[in-house]
């Protein structure tokens, strides 16, 4: 990657998270209730539950993260499911995720995973390519890019056809 192609992954990130966090910032600002002027009262309210923190998007934890690769000398491109804090090999690419966020079917789609990804080098050695935060919406935003593979996350699932580590330990 040239020195100019990672200012502009910079850049792009930085304007990224600036535009996000200016969003949830308007969105709060815009969902507050409009409440019609109270008579000034020097008397203290008789209530003593302290103010409802507002709530945001509702998060969902899920335990498996949905990804696809493609390999570049023959063109094949692979989904796969891997579990939370297991790695699965894809070429010469080991991928971990650590955990996968995703929201509810009825809001807008907002699908994220912080991954570790490993490469096994000709002489066996094991060398971190990649840690951060993928996004299933913005594919190509922190998708790894290999000489070979890419890979990139696709959804967070709650469950996969593939069986788990430990039922398969358990067979």
């Amino acid at each position: 990657m040239s020195f100019f192609s990672r200012i502009s992954m910079g850049g792009l990130t930085v304007a990224a998270a600036a535009f996000a966090a200016f969003s949830m910032a308007a969105a709060q600002t815009l969902e507050a209730p409009a409440t019609p002027e109270a008579p000034a009262t020097s008397e203290a309210p008789e209530t003593s539950e302290a103010p409802a923190a507002p709530t945001g998007p509702e998060r969902i934890t899920n335990p498996v993260a949905e990804f696809a690769g493609i390999d570049k000398i023959t063109g094949r491109i692979i989904t796969f499911d891997v579990y939370i804090d297991e790695t699965v090999q894809f070429g010469a690419l080991q991928v971990t995720p650590r955990i996968c966020y995703s929201r509810p079917e009825n809001e807008e789609p907002k699908t994220d995973s912080f991954v570790e990804v490993d490469e096994i080098t000709l002489d066996r050695k094991i060398r971190r390519i990649f840690t951060g935060w993928m996004f299933a919406e913005s594919p190509g935003l922190n998708a790894v890019e290999h000489a070979v593979y890419d890979v990139w996350l696709k959804a967070c699932k709650q469950k996969s056809d593939v069986p788990a580590p430990d039922a398969a330990k358990t067979n």
